[in-house]
């Protein structure tokens, strides 16, 4: 299977040429006749990509690319425009509201899929390049000089515990204001910034790493780890670095979610590491490894 792609159209002649171009060059279709429907199957499915038309009743296509784009989870879904619509302001319009291809009907097969195939493997190289990122755990967030989002590696919402979105300002107001006086007074500020979480319990460190390229601003994210206590933890029940912090973990609450988000390894990770210290401590269960743990910490 190519990847599942989305197509919204209120007509129905539309979709069907389009189904059947798609699927004949091997593509899984959603087919939709409105962006209310079609934003409701973005809820359920995990879509690859989007075909748009522009003009529909009610929410038209610049109105649904406009709200995708602001939510974390499909901002980084491909939108291609297709529609008559063949004016400049149109087409410039399109790519304002974060489309990354503009098609003008009639819908010629060929190059349909062609595009659809290109934009696919661009973005699937991207989400391969940002999991790398994040899974050597290293995290990062761009913006530009008026503190507007331009990108960030997919575990940064999550460790500041707040709604990202690409082309807004949505960052807690503590952390804007100290960025805007690293870009502008970049001489007299301390480039390091400690933000508390506070629904999580943990400090992140943001680092302002200056101007890689025109335009943008990148800040590296770190989590603000306990390492006194867990080199402790590590010596004195006999465990290893990641055992030690797994477990640290554990005894101030958090769930296993929670952990493989902090430490940026899986789930399935986090459980062969509890069963593991499980056995070196002789516990059975997380409120015994607590305690346990708590035990070491004080004594």
């Amino acid at each position: 299977m190519n990847g599942i792609v989305l197509v919204v159209d209120d007509s129905p002649e539309n979709l069907s040429l389009v189904m059947n171009i798609l699927e004949n060059g091997g593509f899984t279709t959603l087919l939709s006749q409105s962006a209310e429907h079609a934003l409701s199957i973005l809820l359920e499915v995990d879509v690859d990509l989007v075909l748009l038309d522009a003009l529909m009743p009610e929410i038209d296509g610049f109105q649904m690319c406009t709200e995708m784009k602001k939510m974390p989870k499909y901002y980084d879904i491909p939108v291609i425009f297709m529609t008559g619509l063949s004016e400049q302001k149109d087409i410039v319009q399109a790519f304002n509201v974060g489309s990354v291809d503009y098609i003008i009907k009639p819908i010629q097969p060929a190059e349909l899929l062609a595009r659809v195939q290109t934009h696919l493997k661009n973005a699937r190289t991207t989400r391969a390049v940002y999991r790398a990122i994040d899974f050597s755990g290293r995290h990062f967030l761009a913006m530009d000089e008026h503190g507007k989002i331009l990108w960030f590696t997919p575990q940064v919402p999550c460790m500041l515990d707040y709604t990202l979105a690409v082309g807004s300002s949505s960052l807690p107001e503590d952390i804007v204001r100290w960025y805007q006086r690293c870009v502008t007074e970049p001489i007299t500020v301390e480039p390091y910034y400690k933000y508390t979480n506070k629904n999580q319990n943990f400090n992140v460190n943001l680092a302002y790493m200056g101007q890689p390229d025109a335009g943008e601003f990148l800040l590296r994210l770190t989590i603000e780890k306990d390492d006194d206590k867990i080199i402790s933890l590590q010596k004195r029940l006999n465990l290893t670095a990641r055992e030690a912090e797994v477990l640290f973990w554990i005894a101030k609450g958090k769930t296993n979610r929670d952990i493989a988000e902090i430490l940026s390894i899986s789930h399935r990770t986090v459980n062969k590491h509890l069963e593991q210290s499980y056995i070196k401590i002789g516990v059975e269960n997380r409120a015994a490894a607590t305690a346990r743990v708590l035990q070491a910490l004080f004594i």
